[in-house]
């Protein structure tokens, strides 16, 4: 380790690895605002549209950061840490797609207040990585950490959320088989985004740890 370290601080620094998963933390939060506009009353076919402009981004910094890496000898995180936050935040754009999409193919009319709280929980997850991603560059770990930590927080809160949803549904004979289908993909959709946010936080901890 300590000699990779030291061929990193005598080569060219390579910092637009930072710009791409910045830029992909950025859109994270993007999709997460997008699908939360469902809650605000947009339209389910509106919100797809909307967040599937922003899977297709997210997409094309997958690709580059893919190139990069091939191209790249020395890179300033370990190439396998970069391609799993490259993975692990392409998921979470994924994830709000897929429940974007879950919306309008399935015919959910609104959101429901469960849904509601997960949608808020998924966009205060995603602005916390955003704020946090930029650290790394910073080589503030400390930082990086306390995110990580706050991001555990909201996964546990999202996850009481889920769980009483989905109970809810279940023992309520007012619901009938269709409708419970439907509102259980989507919350499934938007709770797995937010268990990617906490796998997010737990690749970022881990980097705090090995460089710090």
């Amino acid at each position: 380790m300590a000699l990779q370290g030291l061929v990193r601080w005598l080569l060219p620094k390579e910092d637009h690895f930072y710009d791409y998963i910045e830029a992909q933390g950025a859109l994270c939060l993007d999709a997460a605002k997008a699908l939360a506009g469902f809650k605000e009353g947009q339209k389910a076919e509106e919100v797809r549209d909307a967040v599937q402009i922003i899977e297709h981004k997210a997409d094309d910094y997958v690709k580059k950061m893919e190139d990069a890496l091939a191209r790249t000898f020395v890179t300033p995180i370990d190439r396998e840490d970069l391609q799993r936050i490259n993975s692990e935040l392409d998921d979470v754009v994924d994830l709000c797609n897929l429940a974007a999409r879950a919306c309008a193919v399935y015919g959910v009319q609104q959101a429901t207040p469960e849904m509601a709280k997960l949608m808020d929980l998924l966009v205060l997850c995603t602005a916390a990585i955003k704020e946090s991603i930029p650290h790394l560059r910073k080589h503030d770990y400390a930082a990086v950490i306390a995110a990580s930590r706050h991001l555990r927080q909201l996964e546990k809160d999202a996850d009481v959320v889920f769980r009483g949803a989905v109970s809810s549904l279940f023992l309520s004979p007012a619901i009938d088989a269709k409708e419970l289908l439907r509102q259980k993909e989507v919350l499934e959709d938007i709770e797995r985004a937010v268990d990617h946010c906490d796998n997010v936080a737990d690749l970022l901890s881990n980097l705090a740890v090995k460089h710090g």
